[in-house]
C-alpha cells in the first residue's frame, strides 16, 4: 500500500518509546479515501479465507473495522473497553494499551461471538500484540475461529507480529516499520 506508507511518511509523527502517531489521518482525524482503500486491500488479501463476523476493540479500530464489514458486507462487532450495563453472556479478558499504559478490561457479549463465527480481526496497530492476544483469549472462550488478524501499521521491532505469527495465526500488516529508533521513521 503506497498511498498508506507515504502518508506515513509525510503526516506520522514519531515520539520516543517507540510510539508514532498517525491520528492527522487514521485514528482522530481519518482520511475517508485512504481508509476505503485500506478496507480494500484487507477484502482483497482476506478473500481466500471463510469470515463471517469483523471484530475490533474500541475505538481505533472502528473506523478500518466498519469499512471493511462494508466492504465485505459482514456485520461489525465491537469489543468494548467499558462494561455496559445492558450487556448479557458476557466475555471478558484484560488487554494492556502501550499508548495509554495501562490496563483494560475488555468485553464482548457471547450473543454476537459464538461457536459458528469464523472472526476476522481489524485493527490499526500491532506493536506488542497484546489487544491482539485478548481478541484471541475471547475468540477461545467464545468457541469461534479466528481466521485471521489485519492491522493498518505493524511496528516489527516491537515483536507483536513474531508471537502471533509463531502461535500459527494469519497476519496480515498493510504498513511495517521496522524502525522508529532517532524518531526516523524505517518503512519495509
Amino acid at each position: 500500500m503506497e498511498l498508506l506508507k507515504r502518508r506515513i511518511e509525510q503526516d506520522g509523527k514519531c515520539y520516543p518509546d517507540g510510539i508514532l502517531k498517525v491520528d492527522s489521518f487514521i485514528n482522530h482525524q481519518m482520511d475517508p479515501q485512504l481508509m476505503y482503500k485500506i478496507a480494500e486491500e484487507f477484502a482483497r488479501r482476506f478473500q481466500d479465507v471463510k469470515v463471517n463476523k469483523i471484530v475490533t476493540i474500541e475505538a481505533s479500530g472502528i473506523a478500518p473495522a466498519i469499512m471493511v464489514g462494508y466492504i465485505m458486507n459482514l456485520p461489525v462487532v465491537f469489543v468494548k473497553k467499558k462494561q455496559p450495563k445492558t450487556m448479557e453472556n458476557m466475555l471478558t479478558t484484560t488487554v494492556h494499551s502501550f499508548t495509554k499504559d495501562r490496563d483494560y478490561t475488555v468485553c464482548i457479549s457471547n450473543n454476537f461471538l459464538q461457536m459458528d463465527d469464523h472472526v476476522l480481526f481489524i485493527d490499526d496497530f500491532l506493536a506488542y500484540g497484546n489487544a491482539a492476544l485478548g481478541m484471541i483469549d475471547l475468540v477461545e472462550q467464545s468457541g469461534a475461529t479466528l481466521a485471521g488478524m489485519g492491522f493498518i501499521i505493524e511496528k516489527a521491532f516491537q515483536d507483536g507480529g513474531n508471537i502471533l505469527r509463531e502461535k500459527g495465526i494469519r497476519i496480515e500488516s498493510l504498513a511495517i516499520i521496522d524502525d522508529l529508533s532517532n524518531c526516523k521513521i524505517v518503512i519495509r
